[in-house]
């Protein structure tokens, strides 16, 4: 269902570029047969429809033959960040129950569940042909979980299709449209390169992960490509503006971008205006259980920078309300999520009569809905939405610690990023705690900072005084 558009495109233009990574490039008709090679190669493991398939490989061509293999194959795919350390990436596969793990050559050392699959040993065939449903499940995204552990947000075919669509016709995507794709497949900013992109004829162009450091040579790649859309996050966005000589290097073919994922400092993004005049920006705003449920087309003459940003206005057909005790947001509409995926099933959310309380806290002004940060503890370091809880858990959890909490700290790069208060054995050191966290958890997770204290604040009922501990983070050295 979700790969219709696409398909249409296949057969109306089998030799127009579809993707293109460093000197390499796919047509539409190219990645058609090698991803339904792969489809053919899960039905024949014995993969069934509706089940979650992982993908042990970096953002790229490969990946995304691989995705859509998964879904020609009528399953779900399960996008792995590589980065994480292996004992994370193995609770992932394990916790999905994942049918199969693809990707390029040998099996990795950790994986030892679940039956690896080398795309590359796929001979051309066709699959079976798969009726798919929009409620079938098209991908399963694991995200920091409240809980401890990673936590799988299921998206339906319909979910992915509606936001697709919506975002498609925003803009007006054609075929002659060059899209520069930077974001991981795991992350649901990622729905948009491969559906909305492929669904209207364009050609996506993977961005060299190595220019995300190097803002000059990002800003001429984006030129000599030509690029005309991007979507990303606004830390990278910022990064451009201010160190990409955008003054030497006019995008003229850039005719839109959107951000997501953290909040937009209103001077940076005052900044990348004036720098892309003729570029029309977009804030997109919503967990990963909404996709997209806000939207706002950046007024130039609004922004001041003493003010944040609105994030706007309903998006993908969603609705809104505002919980009028806490000012909770709350979204249903065709792009939510289906429910959380653990333990090899789907758990479904709690029924509100189908709307999805966010956690975020928001306001209503002059129409336009507003940002005023999260209900709960919950974290946005690069894009990546870490859970102080499940830091915690596993900090807890280790030989020598007597108490532990984790706050967010505000850091210039990332926006924000977790540091860690400790009650310790005298015998170990915040050092021996930080190196036991690199072996369990990817680099946005790791604390900027930790500090050791006699005993952690609390409140008059013995429940730990987050504001405190928050304040003792944060405090100058």
């Amino acid at each position: 269902m979700l790969l219709e558009p696409f398909l249409r495109q296949c057969r109306h233009q089998p030799e127009a570029i579809a993707l293109v990574e460093d000197g390499r490039s796919l047509t539409y008709g190219q990645l058609l047969a090698q991803s339904q090679a792969i489809a053919a190669g899960l039905q024949e493991m014995g993969v069934k429809p509706g089940l979650p398939v992982a993908i042990h490989l970096e953002r790229g061509i490969d990946a995304a033959i691989a995705l859509f293999g998964v879904l020609f194959a009528g399953a779900c795919y399960v996008p792995l960040d590589l980065k994480n350390p292996p004992p994370r990436l193995a609770f992932i596969v394990n916790d999905a129950q994942a049918q199969a793990v693809l990707g390029l050559g040998a099996a990795p050392t950790w994986l030892d569940k679940g039956e690896w699959l080398d795309i590359e040993t796929c001979p051309e065939a066709l699959p079976l042909p798969i009726d798919i449903q929009a409620a079938s499940l098209a991908a399963i995204l694991y995200t920091s979980g409240s809980s401890g552990k990673p936590r799988g947000v299921a998206l339906s075919h319909g979910a992915v299709a509606a936001f697709a669509q919506w975002a498609a016709d925003l803009v007006g995507l054609q075929a002659n449209d060059r899209i520069a794709s930077s974001t991981p497949f795991f992350f649901d900013l990622s729905t948009f390169d491969l559906y909305a992109v492929l669904g209207r004829g364009a050609s996506l162009h993977f961005l060299p992960s190595a220019l995300n450091m190097a803002p000059a040579r990002l800003s001429v790649w984006l030129k000599e490509r030509a690029i005309s859309g991007w979507y990303t996050v606004p830390s990278l966005l910022a990064f451009l503006s201010y160190k990409g000589n955008l003054a030497q290097t006019p995008l003229e073919s850039l005719r839109f971008l959107f951000f997501a994922g953290e909040v937009f400092p209103s001077p940076a993004l005052i900044n990348l205006a004036a720098n892309l005049p003729r570029t029309t920006l977009y804030n997109f705003f919503g967990p990963t259980e909404t996709n997209v449920c806000c939207y706002w087309p950046v007024k130039r003459a609004q922004l001041a920078a003493d003010k944040p940003i609105p994030i706007g206005l309903p998006a993908a057909a969603c609705e809104l309300r505002i919980h009028a005790e806490t000012g909770e947001l709350w979204v249903r509409g065709p792009s939510l999520a289906s429910g959380y995926w653990g333990s090899g099933r789907l758990q479904l959310f709690p029924n509100q009569d189908g709307w999805y309380a966010t956690g975020d806290r928001v306001s209503q002004i002059n129409g336009e809905y507003h940002f005023h940060g999260r209900l709960g503890r919950m974290l946005k370091c690069s894009g990546y939405r870490v859970e102080p809880a499940e830091i915690e858990a596993s900090v807890n959890a280790m030989a020598g610690v007597r108490d532990c909490a984790v706050a967010g700290v505000e850091d210039p790069a990332t926006g924000q990023r977790p540091a860690l208060a400790l009650v310790l054995e005298p015998h170990l050191t915040s050092a021996d705690i930080r190196n036991a966290l690199a072996l369990l958890f990817p680099p946005y997770m790791q604390p900027k900072h930790c500090i050791a204290l006699e005993e952690l604040p609390r409140l008059a009922n013995g429940k730990l005084d987050y504001q405190r501990i928050h304040g003792l983070l944060n405090r100058k050295p």
